[in-house]
Formats: structure tokens, C-alpha cells, sequence
């Protein structure tokens, strides 16, 4: 089953903070990962414990996409995405 992806207006705003090819990178990522399997854990893929913003988070690069999956209906939507701060 390939899974749809959709992006909240939030987090369409969310990549106006990186730059145009870190978010060509993030949306190709998000498509190639999440399409298939978006629910199964991996090395950059992980269910977070809740916390009220998505159930999932996926690494890309310095960007952390949080996203939920809705099995029933074969959606992801994309929530937010951020900048890993470094510290």
C-alpha cells in the first residue's frame, strides 16, 4: 500500500526557515521514506512517546519532520518540521 503524504499549513510554513535545497531534500525524503512503510522504526525513524505535536519523528539531515499516520485511510500527514538545534 503506498501511503499518501500531506503537509500541514503549519509545517508548509515551518520549511520557509531552511533553504531551498534543504527543503528539496527534506519533501524528496519524506516521499521516498514515508510513501511505503512510515510507520516501521529504522536508524533515522522513530515513534516518539506522546507529546500532543505527532506520533513520529524522521530525521533528514539537521531537519526533524513529525508526522502521524492514519493506516486506515493510507495518509501521512506531515505536522511540523524543525531545525535540530546544536548546542
Amino acid at each position: 500500500m503506498m501511503y499518501e503524504i500531506k503537509f500541514t499549513d503549519d509545517a508548509v510554513e515551518d520549511l520557509q526557515v531552511f533553504t531551498r535545497d534543504e527543503r528539496k531534500q527534506i519533501v524528496k525524503a519524506v516521499e521516498s521514506e514515508l510513501t511505503l512503510y512510515p510507520a516501521l522504526e529504522s536508524a533515522d525513524r522513530r515513534r516518539l512517546n506522546p507529546n500532543g505535536l505527532a506520533e513520529w519523528e524522521i530525521r533528514v539531515g539537521v531537519a526533524r519532520v513529525f508526522y502521524d499516520v492514519d493506516i486506515h485511510k493510507g495518509t501521512v500527514k506531515i505536522e511540523a518540521v524543525g531545525k535540530k538545534l546544536s548546542i
